[in-house]
């Protein structure tokens, strides 16, 4: 097996196991039979390091390797590469000048030389003459031999089959070349998976930051030359990201070299129309016909797609350059003048897309020009609202640098930090730029400051108080009445609304409500987070409908901030499970690079849904990954929500320290801090630990943490989501009353009717709080004959497994263990151990033996597929067992489904039979 140390370390063998698997195979069968492979690929892609590991190899097996690279610009010296071949081992260099044809051919000898086929052959014969040393070939960039030695090593290579000898070679694609590799066996080197590239990324240059590594790895497409060599192009604050990139990272000189060799040789006219396609960067070709008119034509890129540079698809009519490194070669060797030239003909080709021509205006721009500023600043808009953050980022601070004035510059700049900060990530720049506000406008005190301010101090030091003052302040300074029509100023009311959230003190909203009260107007997204989402238990009936209308107007919208703020909206009324589609799709716009702080907002937000509907495998990977989006962007404020549903889930599956250490976190945060709403999370993950672990005055103390039993604290919304827990708390520690005046305060406030869940949570905590366990059980009976609680697993289950407790203790155990037996099978699928372990504590009381019941040396049955199998053995119907159960009738189906091929049987008779040999404790 070819050795991937042959790459000296430099890790460009990463993602070629495939590659070396099949030279390995043609390595292994040369001394037998022989033979000839053509290694094929793009520029850049690794051919040489491969070259080298096999040759490495085969002289390892013991073969005599021989060496010869074509050269480009030698490519006229007649047998250049055949002498370099055959003089690269001394042995055969000696052979060689005794041999006659050879020593005329390669002018060891005066005399005329011999034809082709004949130094052929004899090249075959000195190669077989060395006994039992089988001799290899190794022809890097064979499309560079002169052209004597491309037709002699050609026949050579297609003599070897049968004669012990090998030959690889390396030809590059789309380059013209004398060597004739047709009928010659070949391997196409692909460009490497986006894993292997970031493998080989993360070896080479471990200190590069994760965004940054990912552009890269876009930019170079799989290319190992261009993933070693790009980085070499940026600064050090580039590689950290400490400073944003680029929108195209030049080429090394190397890179240079290797894509722009071919451009060179095209005519003026390409070379032109080249240079336009490049700079549309779409492909779409009527708009470059457009740009070239009067200059050259279409029919000028023959040459260019001859040589493989670029490719127009017959059936879209697109143009695509073969690699993005030809683009940028195309860019690099072309002079400014030239650039800014193509710019102003593509500007007046997109006359009819004001974002497209305001972009190639500003391209092509030398001096301030508020027109065009004002134009691109329009563009950055469009941009941001359709979730395209980094070009609106660069948009805005393009339009900064064109804008004629010190405060226009001042304020473009401060609302690309802003967006930036909301949209990309880029909190890290934020500091930079507002910097360069400040020495442009001294006084600057416009919103857009504020905002990009209050997000860089929430995110670094998690300064609550001092964001809302400087918010407090920035808006207090606008004309009266306040008009949300500046985009600006909503955002800077966004912003401190998030911020009065986190604190969750009503001191801190006084403002925010004074400065909504001054609006003219407010959009549904502000009034909805301050209605629905800040202090959900005091929302109105309209508020609610208000949400459903926004959600069902949803559908089509592209805008990840609305998406978000939506979402957010309707996050305490379980209006969450409505907006999936469009989180997943915001969640996973995160991935590409794009538009990262809306999709951890997006991915936790989809966990808190997860979390009640019981998705939990994918609730850990969806709510890991937000995680690593904000610690690789430093963003600890949006990362407690993520930490929070992870602690839940953590919490009630028994992995205590892992939930514990969240909940640590939170509480270390939100202490020096004064952020209520991380402490409610922190107040909340422990009450779950504690009832867990069966600490009921425990929880019950940190319940009463979120709000005090028997009131919903204002602006504490997350109370809605801790009702059962805080009366389930209350009422096993002998304080029912406070059970039943906190289930009294939730039905003052209307919360039944907020949610069918809440509806479920609030019928279940008053038969709790019921003052008999007869009531008790006529009460949680009625809840689960409610349709579709099943929607909340770990909520029905829990229900369940109250309903089967109170069952027990009112001495009806065979009505109890059909719902403790259901709710351990669902706390079971769940994982959930520790509540898992109750339900089956509850049903070894029912005299059911528990957990699983099983045939000698067979698989186990749940103690819900023991009771169907035991029901359908007395000849019930799948409908009357579901009617026992609480199952539906297709429920009772798959279990019987399930459990026949575990007991051995097919059908319905054979099972009382079976069910005798379980094993009974």
């Amino acid at each position: 097996m070819i050795d991937r140390s042959s790459d000296d370390g430099d890790g460009s063998l990463v993602g070629r196991e495939a590659d070396i698997k099949r030279l390995g195979v043609f390595l292994a069968g040369i001394p037998r039979h022989g033979g000839s492979l053509a290694l094929v690929g793009e520029p850049g892609v690794g051919k040489t390091a491969l070259l080298a590991a096999v040759a490495q190899e085969a002289a390892a097996m013991g073969m005599l390797v021989l060496h010869a690279v074509g050269v480009q610009y030698r490519a006229q010296a007649s047998y250049g590469a055949l002498r370099q071949l055959l003089t690269s081992v001394p042995e055969i260099h000696s052979r060689a000048a005794r041999v006659p044809a050879l020593a005329g051919a390669l002018g060891f000898e005066r005399g005329a030389a011999p034809g082709h086929d004949v130094v052929a052959e004899a090249v075959v014969a000195l190669a077989s003459d060395l006994g039992d040393i089988p001799a290899f070939l190794v022809l890097d960039d064979a499309q560079w031999l002169d052209r004597a030695s491309a037709f002699v090593l050609g026949q050579v290579a297609r003599r070897l089959p049968g004669t012990g000898m090998g030959l690889v070679c390396a030809i590059r694609l789309g380059e013209e070349g004398f060597f004739d590799h047709s009928g010659l066996p070949l391997h196409e080197l692909g460009p490497l998976s986006e894993a292997a590239s970031d493998e080989l990324l993360r070896r080479r240059f471990p200190a590069l930051a994760s965004r940054v590594r990912r552009r890269l790895i876009a930019d170079a497409e799989g290319n190992p030359l261009a993933l070693l060599e790009l980085p070499a192009a940026l600064t050090e604050s580039q590689r950290t990201a400490s400073q944003a990139l680029p929108k195209r990272i030049p080429l090394t000189q190397r890179l240079q070299s290797t894509f722009a060799s071919r451009i060179r040789t095209l005519p003026p006219a390409t070379r032109h129309l080249l240079l336009v396609a490049a700079l549309e960067g779409s492909g779409n070709m009527l708009v470059v016909r457009r740009a070239v008119a009067g200059r050259c034509s279409l029919k000028h890129l023959a040459s260019a797609e001859r040589m493989q540079l670029v490719h127009v698809d017959d059936t879209s009519g697109r143009l695509a350059f073969r690699h993005s490194l030809i683009r940028s070669a195309v860019v690099d060797l072309s002079t400014s003048d030239q650039r800014r030239n193509v710019h102003r003909a593509l500007a007046e080709a997109w006359i009819k897309v004001p974002e497209q021509r305001a972009w190639h205006l500003a391209q092509a721009a030398v001096e301030p020009d508020e027109q065009i500023a004002a134009l691109l600043e329009e563009a950055a808009d469009v941009s941001a609202c359709r979730g395209d953050g980094p070009n609106a980022v660069a948009a805005l601070v393009r339009a900064a640098e064109l804008s004629p004035t010190g405060s226009a510059y001042a304020r473009r700049l401060a609302k690309a930090a802003y967006v930036g900060a909301n949209l990309t990530g880029d909190v890290r720049d934020v500091p930079r730029l507002l910097d360069d506000v400040r020495q442009a406008a001294p006084d600057a005190e416009s919103p857009a400051v504020a905002v990009a301010a209050a997000l860089y101090l929430l995110n670094s030091y998690g300064d609550i108080d001092t964001a809302h003052r400087l918010l407090s302040g920035a808006i207090a300074l606008q004309p009266e009445p306040y008009d949300l029509d500046d985009a600006t100023l909503l955002e800077a009311l966004s912003t401190l609304l998030m911020v009065c959230v986190h604190g969750g003190r009503r001191a801190l909203w006084s403002d925010f409500d004074t400065a909504l009260s001054k609006c003219t107007s407010v959009p549904d997204t502000l009034h909805l987070l301050r209605a629905t989402f800040a202090d959900p238990a005091r929302a109105r009936p309209a508020d609610w409908d208000r949400l459903d209308a926004a959600i069902q107007a949803l559908p089509g919208t592209s805008d990840p901030v609305r998406i978000v703020r939506i979402a957010t909206s309707g996050a305490y009324a379980d209006r969450l499970g409505e907006m999936e589609e469009p989180l997943r799709l915001t969640a996973r716009g995160g991935l590409s690079g794009q538009n990262i702080f809306p999709a951890i907002q997006a991915s936790f937000l989809w966990s808190s849904h997860a979390w009640f509907t019981g998705q939990w495998p994918e609730l850990r990977q969806v709510a890991q990954q937000g995680l690593r989006w904000c610690e690789e962007l430093d963003y600890p404020l949006r990362s407690w929500t993520g930490k929070f549903v992870l602690a839940c889930v953590y919490a009630v599956c028994g992995d205590y320290p892992a939930a514990r250490g969240y909940a640590d976190q939170m509480d270390q945060w939100a202490g020096s801090r004064r952020g209520h709403a991380v402490g409610c999370y922190a107040a909340h993950a422990r009450t779950l630990i504690a009832l867990s672990q069966g600490d009921f005055e425990e929880a019950y103390q940190h319940a009463g943490k979120i709000t005090p039993p028997g009131t919903f604290a204002p602006f504490a919304g997350h109370a809605l989501w801790a009702i059962l827990d805080q009366v389930e708390a209350a009422v096993r520690t002998g304080r029912r009353e406070k059970a039943a005046d906190h289930v009294r305060a939730a039905r003052d406030a209307g919360l039944e009717a907020v949610s069918p869940r809440l509806n479920m949570v609030l019928l279940a905590s008053a038969a709790l709080a019921a003052e008999s366990d007869d009531e008790a059980a006529r009460g949680l009976g009625e809840v689960l004959a409610v349709q579709g609680a099943e929607r909340w697993p770990f909520d029905h289950a829990r229900i369940q497994l109250y309903h089967g407790e109170r069952l027990r203790r009112g001495k009806a155990p065979a009505q109890a263990r059909k719902y403790l037996s259901a709710a351990a099978e669902t706390f079971g699928r769940l994982g959930a151990h520790p509540w898992t372990e109750r339900a089956n504590k509850e049903l070894r009381a029912c005299g059911i033996p528990t957990p699983a019941r099983t045939l000698p040396g067979g698989p186990a049955l749940t103690p819900q597929q023991w009771e169907i199998a035991r029901l359908a053995a007395t000849g019930l119907t799948n409908k009357q067992i579901g009617k026992r159960l609480l199952l539906s009738p297709r429920t009772v189906s798959t279990h019987l489904y399930q459990l026949f091929p575990k007991l051995g049987i097919t059908s319905r008779a054979a099972l009382r039979d079976a069910l005798e040999q379980m094993d009974r404790p």
